[in-house]
């Protein structure tokens, strides 16, 4: 099967846990390009957060943050945006809150936070290079919100939230956690794989010439649509079964020796 296109996930997948992009990584890209394979990412990052990367990497494909429900070109001018409907906000913040797990929103160009001091705040801030702006109300925001996000250090009571959240919403949102300790909840009927979708329309090849690397359960979607995917070694084990292949962890250069697998077995390196 030849390769045309490869779409990586960032974080667990492209980068290390301490938001490194290695040498390695880099050199894969590199090396894809020059076998005239296409590659370009998508994220629950928001826009504000991917920038580093596209310049780093070289990247000239549109990318998809908010777990791909925006597309957005190499210089960060969105060109498919998708926002969530108001009452699905409001919704939503209301059932974050009642489990008691810090709440933030994301609109194209900001994230906001109520809780400036949140446990995961400084790790996000070092992720997306961002700072959070601090709001007592995001009721001026319902109508601006591409991404909300629900943190917590307790994955049961996050699992517990999401089908809340699922079963609440319905097809009015899209529920699934990018992390152990974020569940994100994005515009319906957008996600990484109607993501992959437009990018292998967009360059004219079909689902079999895609191949997809992530590490949670946001990147099944893309899993789904593309002809070969792998899994981080650092994955579970649901999402490493609905792989094609599983490669070795984010901190052992999983990602570069997938690119590996790729170059040498399919596109001839």
């Amino acid at each position: 099967m030849s390769v045309a296109l490869v779409v990586s996930d960032v974080d667990g997948t492209l980068l290390t846990k301490d938001k490194i992009l290695t040498e390695a990584s880099l050199n894969a890209v590199r090396r894809l390009g020059k076998a005239g394979i296409a590659f370009t990412i998508t994220s629950s990052r928001p826009t504000i957060g991917m920038r580093f990367l596209v310049e780093a990497l070289g990247i000239a494909l549109p990318i998809g943050p908010f777990n791909g429900s925006s597309i957005v070109d190499p210089a960060m001018n969105p060109t498919e945006q998708h926002l969530l409907p108001a009452a699905a906000v409001r919704r939503s913040l209301e059932l974050l809150a009642s489990f008691g797990v810090d709440i933030w929103l994301f609109t194209n160009d900001a994230w906001l936070a109520q809780n400036g001091e949140g446990a995961y705040v400084p790790l996000e801030k070092r992720a997306i290079k961002a700072e959070p702006n601090v709001v007592s109300d995001f009721s001026p925001y319902l109508a601006r919100a591409c991404k909300i996000v629900g943190s917590s250090s307790d994955p049961a009571l996050l699992i517990r939230c999401e089908e809340a959240v699922r079963n609440a919403l319905g097809s009015e949102a899209t529920a699934v956690r990018s992390q152990s300790y974020y569940l994100d909840i994005t515009p319906p009927g957008h996600d990484k794989g109607t993501f992959v979708q437009a990018i292998a329309e967009r360059l004219g090849i079909a689902a079999d010439a895609v191949a997809t690397i992530g590490d949670m359960q946001n990147d099944l979607a893309m899993f789904a649509v593309s002809g070969m995917s792998f899994a981080m070694g650092n994955a579970t084990d649901d999402v490493k079964r609905q792989a094609t292949r599983v490669m070795a962890s984010n901190q052992d250069d999983g990602f570069a020796k997938a690119m590996d697998v790729i170059l040498r077995e399919i596109g001839g390196d």
